[in-house]
Order: C-alpha cells, then structure tokens, then sequence
C-alpha cells in the first residue's frame, strides 16, 4: 500500500483494556526510547517493571473515571495513545490530567495527535470536569502547538522539572478549562 493510501486510511479511537497490555506497553517503550525527553518516565524504568504495573495502569483507566485512549490505523497496530487521569480526592474531582500522549513517528502529520487530545477532552466533559491540565517539555514546539490549537494555555514553568541524561529540562504547565473555552478555540 502506497503512503498516501495509508494516510487516507481511518483511524480508530478506542479505550484501551487488558488485553491491549502487550501493544500497548511495546508502544510506550518504543515512545520513551525514541523521544525521552518528552517524559517524565525513563525508558530503562519502564522497561524495569512487571507486565503487572502495565496491567494495573490499564485497570485503573477502564474502571473510571478517567480513560486511557488508543489510536490504530487501518491494519490494527496501535499507533498513538493519551490517557486522562481523575483524582479521586473528593475535592480534586473537577479536573483531570492529560498524561501519556504519544503518536507513532510513521503515523505523524495525520491528525491522530490532535483526535487523541479531542477525545480525552469529550472524555472529562463527559466526566463533567472542569478543567484538564498537562506538562509539556519546553521545546517540544510540535506539542505545544497542538495543545494550544486544542484550547490549553501555558499557566507556568517548571524549570529542571526533570532530568534527561544529566540534562534539565523544563516543564510547561498547561490547563483547558472546559466552560466554553475550546469551542473558540475550534477543538
């Protein structure tokens, strides 16, 4: 199949499960090795730990209220991922965290990022939240620009907020309040 043809073929949008596990934890090892300072996790920590945490992770997404969202192309691979975690804390309930956004190199440039965020973001509004909130490497402009297409704006700065290889980097702080917000923005 040609790479236009690819491109044109759908994604689909699905909460992951269980049986997702091995898909999904190969996805995310391969997105800490190839951008590790996109992450707060190391790949040699994730790599480190049992198909159990893997399994937990999952658990945890599918029983709510939060989600964990994965993409797949036309042949079935999982291709990208985005998660939105919820307090459980009564008085935290109203906002979520956007965490584990991660789209395939080879399926960059199609959009599949930005149909993550949006339905992570249909997931809290459902969820009734009122606001969703996510770090970002400063630098990551691709990043940066999709989150602020989709209705975030940066509210601080972490700096050193982690270190990559004896590196630091800072963190962008961002929120998308959901009153409203993102239907100017167009999300």
């Amino acid at each position: 199949m040609s790479v236009s043809a690819e491109r044109a073929r759908p994604v689909l949008l699905r909460r992951l499960g269980a049986a997702d596990a091995g898909p999904y934890r190969a996805f995310r090892l391969q997105a800490l090795r190839e951008t590790p300072s996109a992450f707060t996790s190391s790949h040699a920590e994730e790599a480190g730990k049992p198909m159990s945490v893997t399994l937990r992770r999952l658990a945890e997404a599918e029983d709510g209220p939060g989600a964990l969202i994965g993409a797949f192309d036309g042949t079935g691979a999982l291709v990208g991922t985005a998660g939105l975690k919820v307090p459980r804390r009564s008085r935290e309930r109203h906002k979520g965290t956007l965490y584990g956004m991660a789209v395939a190199r080879g399926a960059a440039g199609r959009g599949i990022g930005r149909a993550l965020v949006r339905d992570v973001l249909r997931t809290a509004e459902d969820g009734r939240l009122r606001q969703v909130l996510l770090t970002v490497s400063e630098g990551n402009e691709p990043a940066l620009r999709l989150y602020t297409a989709c209705g975030f704006e940066v509210w601080g700065r972490e700096p050193r907020a982690v270190l990559v290889d004896g590196r630091a980097v800072a963190k962008l702080h961002m929120v998308c309040l959901l009153d409203g917000a993102r239907a100017a923005a167009g999300a």
